[in-house]
This record gives C-alpha cells, structure tokens and sequence, in this order.
C-alpha cells in the first residue's frame, strides 16, 4: 500500500515536472527551428537584395562604360593639340553627357603626361593639375587593363567637395603606344541614396566594393568614407578563394556589428555588391515572434502545473489522513490486542495467585509446628520460590493493570535525582548516568513503588543493550499531548520520561511488541519478557502511556507520559504500629469459593481462637447468618460465582444486619501470597476488639441498631467501642481500584438477638500489604478508646 501511495505520488511529481521540462524542451525545439527559420528567412532577403544590387549596379557601371564609349568616340582621331584647340566644344560636349547621367561627376581626357586635356568641370582647365598620383591614371601607364575601377578619392581643387570614385580607359596612339586616359569620375552618393530607399528594413547593409576590400560606397554611411577591409577579413579570404557569391556571419571591421552578410560579383568588373543585416535584427524579429508564443504558452503551462499541484496537494492530504487512520486502526488494533493478552495474563495469574497462596499459606503454617532446621531450609526453598512465582504474577497483573496502586503526588524534579543514585547501584561502573530535570516542579501522583521499579526495568534493559558501556539519560520535561495516535490519543499536561541508552538498538520487526508479556530479545535464561510490559501495564494504569523508538546501532528511547498533577507532593508516611497478637474468640462466617484458600484461612482463623464457618457462596452467607445470629464476623471473597458477588453480599448485609463485623478480600488484585495469610492473622486481630466489646456493650438493640443504621447511611460506622473506620460507597470499580479501607462494626444489647452488620476491607496490591495491616491495627486500638477514629475514605500510602 505504501508503495502504490508513494508512486501514485511520484507520477503526480513526474508529471508535475514534465508539465514545465516538456513544454520547455518544445518550447527550445521551435525556438531552435523559428530561428532556423529567421535565418533563412534572412539569407533569402538577403539574396533578392543582392539580386536588386547586382542588377543596380550593373547597368550604371554599363551606362559608364558607354559614357567612356562615347567620349573615346568623340576624340578618336584627335591628337593632343587638337584636342585643346577643340577644348571648348568638347567641353560643352562632355557637359551634356554628365548633366544627363546624375552618377556621373565629371568627364576628362589626361595626356601621357597627365595632365588633362579637356574637362567637363573646367573651362579652360588649369595647366597645373597632374594626374600623375592618382590610381585611375598610373594603372594604365604600363598596360591596357581595360576599365579599371578607382578608389574613393577626395578632389585636390576642394577637399570638401564630393567625394568620387573613377573609371579609366587607356588612350592608345596609331603605333598603339600610351597615349593617355579618358576618365569618367562617379558619385558614391548616387549608390547610397539608391541604397538607402530600399535599405529601410532595421540593421540592413549595403555596400559597394572593391576586390582588395576598398568601398566605393556603403550603406549606412560612415565619417570614414575612405575605409577598407583587411586582407584577414572573411570577404578578402572568400574572394580570394575564387567565390564570386557567398552568405556568411561576421562581425564588421568597420562598426563592430555582427551581421549576416551576402556579396557577389558585379559580371565584368572587380567590383562587388554586399548585402547584409545585423543578427541582432534577425533576433529582434525571432524573439517577437516566440514572445507571442509565450504569451499563450506560459498561462497554458503555469495552469496545468497549478492543477497538478493542486492535485498532489489533495493526494498527500488523502494519505496523509489515510496513513493516520491506518496508524489509529493500528493503534486500536495493538491496543486491543493488548488489552487481550492483559486479560488473558489476569486470570492466569488469578488463579495462580491462589496456588501460591495454597502453598505460601500451608509454609507459614507448617513453619509453627516444623522447627527442626532440616524442615526450616526445606520451608525456606519453598518460600523462596513462591517469592520468585510471586514476582512474576505481580509483574503479569501490572501488565493487565489488575495491580492495585497506591497513588501519591511526588515531584520528579526532587526525586529523580535521589533515584540516580538506586539505578547507579544497579548498573555496571563502565555506563554514566545523566539525569536532566527542569527548573519548574514536575508533580505525577503514581504509585512510587511501581514508578521505581518501572525504572529499574527500563534501566536493566539498557544495561543489557550496552555490554561494552554507554550513557543511560533519563531526562523529565513537561509536555503538552495533542491527541496524536502515537500518543495513544492523549491530550492535555503530562510529564514525558525519557530513558534513552546508547545501545544496539532494536529492530523494526520487534519494536511493535515490545510491551507484551513474554516477548524478549535477550537469549534463553536472560530475561522473562516481563519488564517493558510492566512498564507500559503501570504508565497505562497511570493514566499515560509509554512508546518507543529506536535505531539499530544507534540506541533506544523509551517515554513515559505521565499525567501532571498540580497538587502538592505527598509527605512521608510515619512506620504504623504493630499489630496485635493476643489470642481471641468469637465465630467468623468465611465466605469463599476456593477450597484450598478457604482451607488456609480457616487455619489462620482457628489459631487466632476464633471457631469458623464457611460458606461457598454469598446466597449460603445470607442463609447461614439468618439461620445463625451468632456470627461476630464475616469475612467474604469478592469474587465468587453466582448472581452475587462479595461486594453486593457486603451491601445486603450492612442494609440487613446491622450488627456483625467482616472484612471483604478480592483475590483478583495482585498480592504476595504470603502477604495475605500474614493479612488475614492481621484482619482477625482487627477485628477482635470490636466483636468482644459488641458482647460487653451496654446499649439497647434498637438503639444500637438505628445508630448504626444512620451512620451507615452517612458513610461511616461507629462502634461506641470500636472508634470510627473509614468507609466508602460500595461499588465494584471502587473496591477494584481503589486502595483504600472500608469497615463497619456495631453492637447490641447482651441477649438481644444479635443481627449482622457489614465490615469489609479491601487489600489491594503487595506493596500496599503492611500499610492496610497497620491501618487495621490502628483500627482495632482505637476501638479500645472511644474517641480513638479514623477519618473516612482515608488513603493509604505505602
């Protein structure tokens, strides 16, 4: 289940994940493509622009050439003197030309020598000017090399006029010798405004230029117009290849720009035409159309992302109750289970209470009349091992909290301290102990007996997990429960305990059984399996619980929760007298099922003095004390078969015979065996001052019979002999759980008939055994001074 939870779990995370990476991934995918696209999108404008330039330029270049064409026409067959006697009409002649070609500047015709012959500019022209330096001429002095193509030149005559470029011819006499230049001078501003009507898409290029890198002219202009390319750049390297046409990525030597640039060559010329636009255009234009995809992708994609959160939010939230509940179900389900076995173990160690109580009982007996010392170690063998049977039947009945506690308020920030020291004594020197408490009081009212003794436990254990040393940390602190089901639903103020060792831990398959009976890790002989489960039987029947956590390797922590108690701690109980020994005698009505127990009780009884009768049940009680008033005492089980049971026979006879004393005994709670044959001696003195003054009183049977009667109903019986006895309301959860003392006794008139009154006693747990003793013996004095009492409902604290 878990493992279908936590992958239903990772697909919505996978798919969480794959809601933003797959979108993203298509979304780089087109960007990638529509780049693509923009690109040659960018090459094909590219093209059709070198298409338009190819085409611009190559009729102007042709017009030139007819220009030249024409002028050569004109002075062919003229000589030099000719051709200055006819300066004037050439002039004219060659103005015409220019004014009807606007990329022409100027017509001239040059001499060998240079110097210029006739011009459209001048009339006449200066006889200074030499063309000696200039490219256009010195190029054909040596060869006839056809139409050859200047650079951009700056005029001498005015240095801010218009800059121009020249296409020269060679002048060649009848012996075919060099004769001169025909030049024709061009604007490079006809080109850039030509440039500049169709260049109006953003980071457009065009230029005009030169094999050797020299523009002619350029689009967008620069304050350089005399500028050039290195022979490094990709252009000079292309051409230099042989490549008449190419499209490549550069970034300008010129601006510095990266551009995508395309050239070609001008047919019949070493002039080329480039086109370009810079790729920050190209990428302008891309990422405004991907930025309108991402207008509709990015809702899209943050919506269903949303939605899947929102999905694996519930989903967790599903879990999460559903692991919850299947913690409280499982809880329940150990609780119960649990709860059975705490079942299960109480009538176990019920009825095996009774065999011990058999054989405890029949050793005190023996032990009076045995005295030789072979007899006597034999009697203490067996008193040793009903000690040791004992023990485990009070640890199975804390587990089934059928132990009987005796709750006193103790501070755990006082006591905890003076415990170190105990626990210290029963550890090994090489395991520190650090207890930690906090500065405010932390009050419990628990059994102290079983609160130590829960600590001893838990501290074995962790001694036994740390063979090679360790640290045992005991650690209190006031906690506030919420209710959680690891908490086994507790809420409210409780003070956490929490004995942590630093041990081998215990493993995830054990940890859930820890706290029942009998489960132990430790090997054959070391352990009975009963001490986490007496601490959990105590922290329950505390009002708490107790859980556990741990790390194989690494130790383990056990807490105790513990209900916190705002009243103030307890003060020491002072050592109660002794009982009394004297012999008595009087009748006593025992009321019990078992035989065996109601054998060694009828023992203690007769060698106290006092004759026994004995009924199997609380109906043959009711009949045998009718039938016979003379019982002084009856002395019932609480448990027995039947539609009545010893606390219903207690009430019927405190209702019926207001006259009889008797003591109530429930097997059922936990109590050393041998304990309780000493109780019953310790009962039977009780009671025997009450029942020889009853027979000496001096009252009338009425009188005594209302008196009693309305101090039953008060609560609280008083004998005129006897004192006061505390007294409780009668019900089976109170005398189950309660330790506390009820016991009645009143008197009548001598040879008035005599009608039993209820006196019942309740004892309760082993630890409680000499407190109820002594409170009993304190009873029984006081009835010796008739203002001796007790008070009612008074604790007994052991």
């Amino acid at each position: 289940m878990t493992t279908a939870r936590q992958s239903a779990i990772r697909v919505l995370q996978l798919m969480m994940v794959a809601s933003i990476v797959l979108p993203a991934i298509l979304f780089v995918f087109a960007s990638w493509m529509n780049y693509r696209h923009y690109q040659e999108v960018a090459d094909d404008r590219i093209e059709r622009s070198l298409d338009i330039l190819h085409e611009h330029a190559l009729k102007v270049f042709e017009t030139l050439e007819r220009a030249i064409a024409e002028v050569e026409e004109v002075t062919r067959g003229l000589s030099d003197e000719d051709i200055r006697a006819q300066e004037q009409r050439l002039h004219l002649r060659f103005r015409k030309i220019v004014d009807a070609m606007p990329q022409l500047q100027a017509v001239i015709v040059m001499d060998r020598n240079g110097h210029r012959l006739v011009s459209s500019l001048f009339y006449p022209v200066p006889n200074d000017l030499a063309a000696t330096s200039r490219s256009y001429y010195g190029a054909q002095v040596e060869r006839d090399v056809g139409t050859y193509v200047s650079e951009v030149q700056v005029p001498r005559l005015n240095p801010d006029g218009e800059l121009f470029f020249n296409l020269s011819r060679r002048r060649v006499s009848p012996d075919g010798s060099f004769n001169g230049v025909n030049s024709v001078a061009v604007r490079p501003d006809y080109f850039e405004d030509f440039y500049e009507r169709i260049g109006r898409s953003p980071g457009s290029l065009y230029a005009i230029v030169r094999a050797d890198g020299k523009f002619l002219a350029r689009y967008p202009e620069r304050n350089d117009p005399v500028s050039n390319l290195d022979a490094n750049t990709p252009l000079r390297r292309e051409i230099s290849k042989g490549l008449d046409e190419s499209i490549y990525t550069v970034q300008s030597q010129i601006d510095q720009i990266s551009r995508r640039i395309g050239y070609r060559k001008l047919s019949g010329f070493p002039v080329y035409v480039i086109a370009g636009i810079e790729t920050s255009a190209i990428r302008a234009e891309w990422l405004a159309t991907m930025s309108g995809h991402l207008i509709f992708g990015l809702p899209a994609t943050a919506l269903l992302f949303g939605i899947l959160g929102l999905a694996l939010h519930r989903t967790r939230r599903l879990y999460a109750e559903a692991e919850r509940r299947e913690a409280v179900e499982s809880a329940l389900r150990q609780a119960q289970r649990l709860e059975a076995i705490g079942q299960l173990t109480g009538g176990v160690a019920h009825d095996f209470n009774n065999l011990l109580m058999v054989v405890s009982g029949s050793v005190q007996r023996l032990r009076r009349e045995l005295t030789d010392e072979r007899y006597t170690r034999v009697l203490d063998m067996i008193a040793t091992a009903t000690e040791r049977g004992e023990s485990l039947t009070r640890q199975l009945l804390t587990f089934s909290r059928r132990q009987m506690l005796s709750p006193s308020v103790i501070d755990l920030v006082q006591r905890l301290p003076q415990l170190k020291d105990m626990l210290s004594r029963s550890l090994r020197g090489d395991i520190e102990i650090e207890a930690t408490v906090p500065a405010a009081p932390c009050a419990v009212k628990v059994d102290p007996n079983e609160f130590e003794l829960a600590l001893i436990n838990l501290a074995v254990n962790a001694r036994d997990a740390m063979p090679s040393g360790g640290t045992l940390s005991i650690t209190v602190r006031p906690v506030a429960l919420k209710g959680k089901a690891s908490e086994d639903g507790l809420a409210g103020d409780f003070v956490a305990i929490r004995v942590a060792d630093t041990g081998t831990g215990i493993s995830a398959d054990n940890l859930p059984h820890v706290f029942e009976p009998f489960f132990t890790t430790k090997e054959v002989g070391k352990g009975t399996g009963l001490g986490l489960s007496q601490v959990y039987g105590f922290a329950r029947q505390s009002g708490g619980t107790a859980t556990v956590s741990s790390q194989l390797g690494r130790g383990t922590a056990i807490t105790l929760y513990l209900p916190r108690s705002r009243e103030a701690p307890a003060a020491p109980m002072t050592p109660a007298g002794a009982a009394l020994t004297s012999r008595h005698s009087g009748t006593v009505l025992l009321v019990e099922d078992n035989d065996d127990v109601a054998e060694i009780c009828k023992g203690y009884f007769q060698q106290l003095g006092y004759s026994v009768k004995r009924a199997a049940g609380a109906q043959q009680a009711l009949q045998l004390i009718e039938n016979e008033p003379a019982v002084d005492v009856v002395f019932s089980d609480i448990l027995m078969p039947g539609v009545m049971n010893g606390l219903a026979l207690a009430q019927t006879l405190r209702e019926r015979f207001p006259g009889v004393a008797g003591a109530a005994l429930d097997r059922l709670q936990q109590q050393r065996p041998g304990g309780r044959t000493r109780r019953l001696h310790r009962v039977a003195e009780a009671v025997r001052p009450g029942i020889a003054r009853s027979r000496s009183a001096g009252f009338g049977a009425r009188q005594g019979a209302a008196a009693a009667g309305q101090r039953a109903r008060a609560g609280v019986a008083q004998s005129p002999h006897s004192g006061l006895i505390p007294a409780f309301p009668m019900t089976s959860r109170h005398f189950a759980m309660s330790p506390r003392i009820f016991a009645m006794s009143a008197s009548g008139v001598p040879g008035s008939p005599t009608k039993p009154c209820c006196a019942s006693a309740a004892f309760t747990s082993s630890l409680l055994s000499a407190s109820m003793a002594s409170l009993l013996s304190r009873a029984a004095i006081a009835g010796g001074s008739p203002g001796g009492a007790i008070k009612a409902n008074q604790s007994v604290a052991s």
